[in-house]
C-alpha cells in the first residue's frame, strides 16, 4: 500500500509514519511506500532511513506538486498538513491559501485520478464557538470563532460531499488540542498548553496566556496517531453518511494540568508557571469546547487517554527513550 502524507515533516506526521512502518500494515494491506510531503524535510534520520519512505518537499497548495505524488497506486492520504490558529488569524491569505484551496486542490486531484482513495482530513474543536454547551453534541452547530476555525469548517463540507459524491472514501477526525508537543512553541493559540509542561519539566519558564479555569479538550500525541490509524480502518459502512468524527480526550482545565504537573515533577517545576493574560489568545481558546460528547467514537472503537498525569508521564518517558537513542 502507497500512503500520502501532507505535513508529513511535522511532529504528528512524523510520529504517524514511524507507527505506520512499526504496524507495517493498513486496512489490511502491508505497507509499501510512505510518501512524506512537506515544505520541509523531516528530521528524524531513523525514519528517512527506512526504504519504504520517501521525503518530498512543496507547495500542497499547487495541483501540479499535488498530482507528483498522488496516482491511482495512493491507496491512502492523511491530510495534516495546516497553518495553524495563531497564525491563520494573523496572516489570513495564508491561512486560506493551504487550510482551504490546498485541501479543494487535494480532493480535485483525487477525483481526477478517479480511483476513490482512502482521505483522512484532521479537522479541529475550532469548528465550534460562540455560545455552546457545557458538553458539545454531534449536532451541535458550527459557528467557528477564527479564520482557522472557519477555514477546517469550510473543508469539512467540501469533504464530505466528495465523500458523498463517491469521489473519495473520506473521513474527517475533529482533533481536541494535542499536549505534550515536543520541541518550541509554535503560533498555535493553543501552543500554551504543551508550553505550561513542557518547558518547566525542562527547568524553563513558561507563560500562561489564559486564567486557570479555562477548560480544554486534550489529546496526548501517542493516542492521536493511534486514533488517525483507527479513523482511517473504520469500515465506510460504519460512518453512514456522517463521515465526521469527534475524536475521544480528556476535559481539563489549566488548573488541573498544573496540578497533574505538580503531582508528576513536585512544586519547583510548577513553581516555573508565570500568569500572563493574553487577550487574543483568550478570545480564541474560549470560544472552543471544553467537553463534547464522543459515545459515537467510543462507538467506532476510537479511545483517548485516561488522565493528564499520564499523559506526563509519558512523555517524560518518550522524552529520555529519544535522548538515549
Amino acid at each position: 500500500m502507497k500512503i500520502l502524507i501532507t505535513g508529513g515533516a511535522g511532529f504528528i506526521g512524523q510520529r504517524l509514519a514511524k507507527r505506520l512502518l512499526d504496524r507495517n500494515e493498513l486496512n489490511g494491506k502491508p505497507v509499501t511506500e510512505i510518501v512524506l510531503l512537506d515544505v520541509a524535510l523531516p528530521n528524524d534520520d531513523r525514519l528517512l532511513s527506512d526504504e519504504r519512505v520517501r521525503a518530498e518537499t512543496g507547495d500542497i497548495s499547487d495541483p501540479a506538486v499535488l498530482r507528483r505524488h498522488i496516482d491511482t497506486q495512493t491507496e491512502a492520504i492523511f491530510h495534516l498538513a495546516a497553518i495553524v490558529s495563531g497564525q491563520a488569524e494573523a496572516d489570513f491569505d495564508l491561512g486560506m491559501k493551504i487550510n482551504l484551496d490546498a485541501s479543494r486542490a487535494l480532493l480535485e486531484v483525487c477525483r481526477a485520478a478517479g480511483h476513490k482513495p482512502r482521505v483522512v482530513f484532521t479537522s479541529s474543536v475550532a469548528v465550534y464557538g460562540g455560545t455552546l454547551p457545557d458538553v458539545v453534541q454531534d449536532d451541535t452547530a458550527l459557528n467557528p470563532q477564527s479564520s482557522y476555525g472557519t477555514q477546517k469548517a469550510i473543508a469539512e463540507l467540501l469533504l464530505s460531499d466528495y465523500a458523498r459524491r463517491g469521489f473519495v472514501d473520506g473521513r474527517v477526525l475533529r482533533l481536541p488540542t494535542i499536549s505534550v508537543r515536543p520541541g518550541l512553541p509554535n503560533a498555535a493559540a493553543s501552543s500554551f498548553a504543551s508550553g505550561i509542561i513542557r518547558e518547566p519539566l525542562a527547568g524553563v519558564r513558561s507563560t500562561c496566556p489564559v486564567d486557570g479555569e479555562t477548560r480544554v479538550w486534550l489529546l496526548s500525541p501517542k493516542s492521536a496517531v493511534e486514533a488517525l490509524i483507527a479513523g482511517c480502518e473504520i469500515d465506510r459502512e460504519k460512518l453512514g453518511n456522517r463521515p465526521i468524527v469527534n475524536l475521544p480526550g480528556l476535559s481539563v482545565s489549566v488548573n488541573e494540568m498544573v496540578a497533574a504537573l505538580r503531582e508528576v515533577a513536585g512544586d519547583e517545576a510548577a513553581g516555573r508557571i508565570d500568569w500572563q493574560r493574553d487577550e487574543r489568545i483568550e478570545k480564541i481558546v474560549g470560544s472552543w469546547p471544553g467537553a463534547w460528547n464522543t459515545a459515537r467514537a467510543e462507538q467506532l472503537g476510537l479511545s483517548g487517554d485516561e488522565n493528564f498525569a499520564d499523559v506526563i508521564r509519558a512523555y517524560i518517558e518518550e522524552k529520555r527513550a529519544d535522548e538515549r537513542a
